[in-house]
C-alpha cells in the first residue's frame, strides 16, 4: 500500500514538472547511466540552467514574449 502511494505520488508530481516544462533530473540520470554510459552526468544545477535555456533561449538573442 505503501509503495503505491509513493509511485503515485512521484507519478504525479514528474506530470506537474512535466507541465510546467521542468523534466525530471533523475530521469536524465537513468537515461544517461543506461544509454550514454561513456559520457558524464550533468549536476542538478547544469541540468537545470541548460533546460532553461533550451526552452526560453541560448544566451544573446533578444527575449520574446511569444
Amino acid at each position: 500500500m505503501y509503495n503505491k502511494i509513493t509511485l503515485t505520488l512521484r507519478h504525479f508530481s514528474q506530470s506537474l514538472r512535466l507541465m510546467v516544462g521542468m523534466p525530471e533530473y533523475s530521469t536524465y540520470v537513468d537515461h544517461m547511466k543506461s544509454t550514454h554510459p561513456d559520457q558524464a552526468i550533468m549536476t542538478y544545477e547544469e541540468f537545470f540552467r541548460e533546460r532553461q535555456e533550451a526552452r526560453y533561449g541560448a544566451k544573446g538573442r533578444l527575449n520574446r514574449c511569444c
